[in-house]
């Protein structure tokens, strides 16, 4: 989710002496790849707000992820925390923090604690902030890491943020970090006149970023950018008018020809980093396409979708695209190639496993490629993450389509795609 024009336990007692024996040692490191972090993926992709940028480097979002994953706490990724549910990537925090423009005297409320990451960042910024989580479990967690932190402004409370916390309204500003179909109408009568929300809205996996103010009663709205949350649930969910169907994959805008309001950046993709739509009669499907460029290895190059799909109805996806290369090589390590990639969840978004067409290395004209995967019989939903990922170079995409099968899953096919005066 990045600005157009800038451009994822073991015992308890065990569990805490390993981990304050390794904090202990790492505090230095911790610090150090939080900075990196900042610097690379916050700051040089357009978050300036210098309150905001000074919260993200002081806030320890290691101690808000589970042990298991802590080594991977200052990458620029989601990672699951338990029950469903996820961390947003440290750039979506920022984003959405520096967007709600918080100011010392803000009463804030947040919809969606989860790991208590977002509230941590928001406490040095506001004079208080209100945040409801309805998984008990990680209201609870949340709560206890907060605490421990000394976040003492922050206050949780476990229940469903459809309905707010009406006893502390109004609130100048809220921030909602899971997404329902439409803003809940508590919550707007909870923000005070002028006050701001920051709140992902739509779909289940075709979501925007609004920023919508108050004004003589009503919400006015401002779109910001696509991107994916978790679905928020209790009455939103029952209150969704448009669910996925999880029988028939499928790739939204995958010939990238409808740009919304922004020729820049196509709708249906997210997290958009280094991405230029090209409108060219020479599209090989359509008018447009996408290409990606990076000239430092390792920097993100990419634009991510999520779908349904479930595993006991769907044994295989049949994934083809269009693609074309420039002078690529491998980034930081061979990894670290052009592809097109898609990872499987369960239910409790715990990852299972992943598979690719590509990837792509040197210089070639437009041809198509396509892969019949298996779908693991545990997966309930995917993500599937295009673009240079790490590499050098250049890489052109059109025409991704995803299309479920059955049956056995067969190997990768490359053929060469004739140029349109061939056709």
């Amino acid at each position: 989710m990045i600005p157009s024009r800038f451009r994822t336990l073991i015992v308890f007692c065990m569990a805490t002496i390993v981990s304050n024996g390794a904090m202990a040692q790492s505090h230095g490191s911790f610090e150090s790849a939080r900075n990196k972090m900042v610097d690379s993926e916050i700051v040089a992709a357009g978050v300036k707000n210098p309150r905001v940028v000074e919260a993200m480097r002081k806030t320890p979002r290691h101690e808000f992820v589970p042990i298991a994953h802590r080594k991977n706490a200052y990458l620029d990724m989601a990672m699951p925390i338990g029950e469903g549910q996820t961390i947003s990537p440290p750039f979506v925090v920022a984003y959405m923090t520096a967007a709600l423009d918080p100011q010392p005297t803000d009463k804030v409320l947040e919809i969606g604690t989860g790991s208590g990451y977002q509230a941590a960042v928001l406490s040095p910024l506001v004079a208080e902030v209100y945040t409801i989580e309805i998984v008990a479990p990680l209201g609870v967690k949340a709560a206890k890491t907060l605490e421990r932190l000394h976040y003492k402004n922050v206050h949780c409370r476990v229940g469903d943020g459809y309905q707010g916390w009406p006893e502390h309204a109004p609130f100048d500003k809220i921030i909602v970090t899971c997404s329902p179909e439409k803003a809940p109408p508590a919550l707007v009568e909870q923000l005070r006149e002028g006050g701001l929300m920051v709140i992902p809205l739509g779909q289940r996996y075709q979501q925007t970023l609004y920023l919508l103010k108050k004004e003589k009663g009503k919400m006015v709205s401002k779109a910001l950018e696509a991107t994916l949350f978790v679905p928020m649930t209790g009455r939103a969910e029952s209150h969704r008018e448009v669910k996925p169907d999880p029988a028939r994959p499928a790739i939204e805008n995958g010939g990238f020809e409808d740009a919304g309001g922004d020729p820049l950046s196509p709708t249906g993709w997210h997290y958009q980093r280094q991405l230029k739509v090209t409108e060219s009669k020479d599209a090989p499907e359509g008018h447009r396409y996408i290409t990606f460029t990076n000239t430092l290895p390792g920097r993100n190059s990419n634009a991510l979708q999520g779908f349904a799909v479930d595993g006991r109805k769907v044994s295989r996806l049949t994934v083809s695209v269009r693609v074309r290369g420039k002078d690529i090589r491998q980034g930081q390590d061979a990894r670290q190639l052009p592809a097109v990639t898609i990872g499987f969840y369960d239910e409790n978004r715990a990852w299972l496993s992943e598979a690719a067409v590509g990837p792509w290395r040197g210089t070639f004209d437009w041809q198509t490629e396509s892969r019949q995967i298996s779908v693991p019989p545990k997966a309930r939903e995917a993500i599937v993450r295009i673009g240079l990922l790490g590499a050098i170079g250049e890489v052109s995409f059109d025409d991704l389509r995803v299309k479920a099968e059955s049956g056995t899953a067969w190997p990768a096919v490359r053929e060469q795609w004739p140029s349109r005066r061939d056709r």
